[in-house]
């Protein structure tokens, strides 16, 4: 269940992420997410897969604090791959509200009929 720490916890994150962007001053010098915000989609992109990956492999050891380590990676850049297109964890969340409670074969259904 989302709570409110957490809701403030991604937009505290993704108003960190928002001063990395180059051009909002972050430094790619200085700056992990600045320098793959000023590297463009295919570097954070490119993370996204490999942290994709390393859960998939965590998850198959069956190592909790593993599937919990790999699964904050990934959201950390898809929090990154958010912020390069101007959007907010909010949003997301947004999206997972409207779902709820909708059967995921109906939903799935209504998406492949737009």
């Amino acid at each position: 269940m989302t709570t409110p720490a957490t809701t403030d916890l991604l937009a505290r994150l993704a108003d960190t992420l928002e001063t990395r962007r180059p051009d909002q001053g972050g430094d790619p010098a200085s700056s992990y997410v600045a320098k793959l915000l000023a590297k463009g989609p295919d570097a954070f992109l490119k993370k996204i897969g490999e942290e994709a990956t390393e859960l998939v492999m965590a998850a198959k050891d069956g190592v909790p604090e593993r599937i919990v380590s790999e699964t904050a990676d990934l959201w950390f850049h898809t929090l990154v791959l958010l912020t390069h297109y101007n959007l907010r964890p909010e949003d997301v969340l947004n999206e997972l509200a409207r779902r709820e409670g909708l059967s995921g074969l109906d939903e799935k259904a209504s998406r492949s009929a737009s």
